[in-house]
C-alpha cells in the first residue's frame, strides 16, 4: 500500500486511510492526501510507462496490485494556439483541452481515482451533486464498477448534454428544487445517513486524480513548468488540486517553480474572487448564483480555502469574468483554434483577454489555460449564440449566391 495520511489542513487531524470521511471531524475543516514523499522514486514518476491518470499511479494512494476503474482518462492534448495568442496580445498560449476526456470533461481524472477508491471500501453505491459533469462522469465510472449511482441535480440549471449521459449510463437522476448548493446539501446527510459513498470534490481522494492535470503540462513541456496556469473556478477543486500536482513535483525535485494559479469565475458566481481581493482567508456565500456557464455557477465552492491557498502561494490573482465575454472567448477559441468547448470552459481564455488588458498578465509569460469541458455538453447555448442554418433549395445557383466568400 502507498504510504500516506488523510489529514486536515486546518487543524492537522489524521483520519484512517479505511475511515470514510470527507471533512475533519474535529474541526471541520478540508482533508488532504499526504504522502511521505521521501519514499517516492523520482525518476520512476519522470520516467513512468503507460498513458493517462494511472500512468502515476507511484503519486496516487493505492496498491500496485490495485485494480483501477479506468476508462483510459487523461493524456488530453496541449495545443498551442498561436492565432488566439497574438489576437489577444501575449506570446505564449496553450490550450489544454480536458473536454477531450471520455466522458467529455476533466472529471473523468478525479471519478478514476475517486471510484476506484469507493470499490476498495466495498461500498452501497456512490453519489454526487452536480451542475452537469460530476454527474455524467459519475455516473460513467459507477457502470463501469458494476456499483449503484445517484445524481441530485439542481432543476432547470443542467445543460441536457450533461443530464442524458448520466440517464444514459444508469444513474438514478433527481432534480431538485433548489440550487447546487442545496443540492450539495442534501447529498451529504443522504450520504451519511445511508451509507453512499459522496464524490463531489470534497473528497479529497478525488483530487488525487484531477492533480495529475499539473503532471501531463509539465511532462508536455519537458518538465519545464509555464508562468501561469489559468481556469475556470466553481467548487474549486481543480485549481487545487493543479497546484498540489506541481507542488508535488517541486517536492520530488522534478521541476523548480510553481506556475502563478489563476482562477477566473463568473461575474455572477464570484465568491472566491471577492474574498481574494478583498484579503479575506474565507468567502462569503451567494445565495444566487447565476451565471449561463453552468458548470461553475457555484455560489458556495466548498474548496474555497484550498483554492484561496493555491492562487495566493503562488503569486497568482482571481478575476471574474461577464457572461458576454465568456460567449466571446467560447467563440474565439473555436473560430481560430478549432477548440470547441462549453461554456464555463472558455471563462479560462476570457480571463486571460481581461487580465492582460488590465496589464496584470506580461506578454512574454508563458501561458498554459485548461479548458474543461468539450462544446457537446452544452448543446442548446452554441444554437442560441452561432448563427442559424439557412434554409435554401437544392439548386447550385441558389447557393452559390448565397455564399459568404
Amino acid at each position: 500500500m502507498r504510504d500516506y495520511e488523510v489529514e486536515c489542513i486546518e487543524c492537522g487531524a489524521r483520519f484512517s486511510r479505511e475511515d470514510i470521511v470527507y471533512t475533519c471531524r474535529k474541526c471541520g475543516g478540508l482533508l488532504d492526501i499526504k504522502y511521505d514523499y521521501s519514499e517516492i522514486d523520482t525518476e520512476r514518476v519522470v520516467k513512468a510507462k503507460g498513458e493517462g491518470v494511472w500512468k502515476y499511479r507511484d503519486l496516487l494512494p493505492f496498491a500496485e496490485e490495485t485494480k483501477p476503474v479506468t476508462i483510459n482518462e487523461g493524456n488530453t492534448p496541449l495545443y498551442g494556439c498561436d492565432r488566439l495568442a497574438k489576437t489577444i496580445g501575449i506570446d505564449d498560449l496553450c490550450v489544454k483541452h480536458e473536454g477531450l476526456n471520455p466522458s467529455g470533461s476533466f472529471k473523468d481524472r478525479g471519478m478514476t481515482v475517486g471510484v476506484t477508491k469507493a470499490v476498495e471500501l466495498g461500498v452501497k453505491g456512490v453519489a454526487c451533486a452536480s451542475t452537469g459533469n460530476t454527474s455524467a462522469s459519475l455516473a460513467i465510472f459507477a457502470a463501469k464498477a458494476g456499483v449503484p449511482c445517484y445524481v441530485l441535480l439542481p432543476k432547470g440549471k443542467v445543460a441536457l448534454g450533461k443530464i442524458a449521459q448520466a440517464m444514459m449510463h444508469g444513474a438514478q437522476v433527481f432534480s431538485l428544487k433548489g440550487n447546487f448548493d442545496d443540492a450539495l446539501r442534501v447529498v451529504r446527510v443522504l450520504c451519511e445517513e445511508e451509507k453512499l459513498y459522496l464524490l463531489n470534490s470534497v473528497n479529497p481522494y478525488r483530487l488525487e486524480g484531477q492533480k495529475t492535470i499539473a503532471f501531463e503540462v509539465a511532462k508536455k513541456l519537458d518538465w519545464e513548468v509555464p508562468d501561469r496556469v489559468i481556469l475556470p473556478v466553481g467548487n474549486a477543486g481543480n485549481i487545487s488540486a493543479i497546484f498540489k500536482g506541481f507542488l508535488e513535483l517541486k517536492t520530488l525535485g522534478v521541476i523548480d517553480s510553481i506556475p502563478k494559479m489563476t482562477g477566473i469565475q463568473a461575474e455572477g458566481a464570484k465568491p472566491i474572487v471577492t474574498a481574494f481581493k478583498e484579503g479575506k482567508a474565507e468567502i462569503i456565500p451567494e445565495d444566487k448564483p447565476e451565471t449561463i456557464a453552468s458548470a461553475i455557477r457555484i455560489g458556495n465552492p466548498v474548496n474555497a480555502a484550498k483554492a484561496l491557498h493555491a492562487i495566493r502561494d503562488s503569486g497568482g490573482v482571481a478575476e471574474s469574468v461577464t457572461d458576454d465575454e465568456i460567449t466571446e472567448a467560447q467563440l474565439m477559441l473555436a473560430r481560430m483554434e478549432g477548440i470547441g468547448v462549453e461554456p464555463a470552459s472558455a471563462a479560462s481564455i476570457a480571463g486571460l483577454k481581461k487580465l492582460v488588458r488590465m496589464d496584470e498578465i506580461e506578454r512574454d509569460e508563458r501561458i498554459v489555460c485548461i479548458t474543461t469541458g468539450h462544446l457537446l455538453k452544452d448543446p442548446e447555448r452554441v444554437i442560441k449564440i452561432c448563427e442559424a442554418p439557412k434554409e435554401v433549395d437544392a439548386d447550385v445557383d441558389v447557393v452559390r449566391k448565397m455564399l459568404k466568400m
